[in-house]
């Protein structure tokens, strides 16, 4: 019974494809303002990472004990930048944050060779590692938060609705409409709600 009460359910609730173009929600989401503020924070953070990167990006690979790494994380720094710069410039930065997410699972795996072997600065490897999963974790709850906002109504929906006052017609042409209107004689109803008239005895 409750596949077929399913199956009806499925059948009867309207097709996305079906609905006029007005009614489809925008692509783009509507996140909470906490949400919004940690997405342009983590534009800005991107950018300066990305900046500091790029230019100290020999010395971070000696303070790793990985000197050999300096190149690849000059290319990581621009990618921080390009990522910061699409973070504050996008009406949707969700695209954006989960390339950082993405880019930090990358910086992750570029850093854990430097446990291996015999390097002098396993220490400052742990760190980096400490801050790169702190950095993580806060790229993911940015992340699931844009994912899991509501779509922003259609623009044809907010145009709309914005122009809408809730009455049929201007205040103008609806003020005295009512005037000398004359309820009918009779009006039919249930008897508790008829007017009571005494009888006389």
């Amino acid at each position: 019974m409750s596949e077929a009460m399913s199956q009806r359910h499925q059948s009867s609730a309207p097709d996305r494809s079906e609905l006029p173009t007005y009614l489809v929600s925008d692509p783009r989401r509507r996140p909470d303002p906490a949400t919004r503020e940690l997405a342009q924070g983590l534009g800005w953070f991107s950018i300066g990472l990305g900046v500091t990167e790029v230019t100290c990006g020999a010395a971070i690979a000696r303070w790793l004990g990985m000197p050999r790494s300096a190149p690849v994380i000059r290319a990581y720094g621009v990618r921080e930048i390009l990522q910061g710069v699409g973070i504050l410039g996008a009406s949707d930065p969700t695209p954006w944050i989960s390339a950082r997410v993405a880019g930090d699972a990358l910086d992750i795996a570029t850093v854990l060779p430097g446990l291996e072997g015999h390097n002098p600065h396993k220490d400052n490897v742990l760190i980096a590692l400490v801050v790169l999963a702190g950095v993580t974790a806060v790229d993911v709850i940015c992340a699931r938060g844009l994912a899991e906002a509501p779509l922003a109504p259609s623009e044809k929906v907010r145009s709309d609705f914005r122009r809408r006052s809730g009455f049929r017609r201007r205040a103008e042409a609806m003020r005295g409409a009512a005037r000398g209107f004359k309820p009918p004689p009779d009006i039919i109803g249930p008897e508790a709600m008829r007017p009571w008239k005494p009888t006389n005895a």
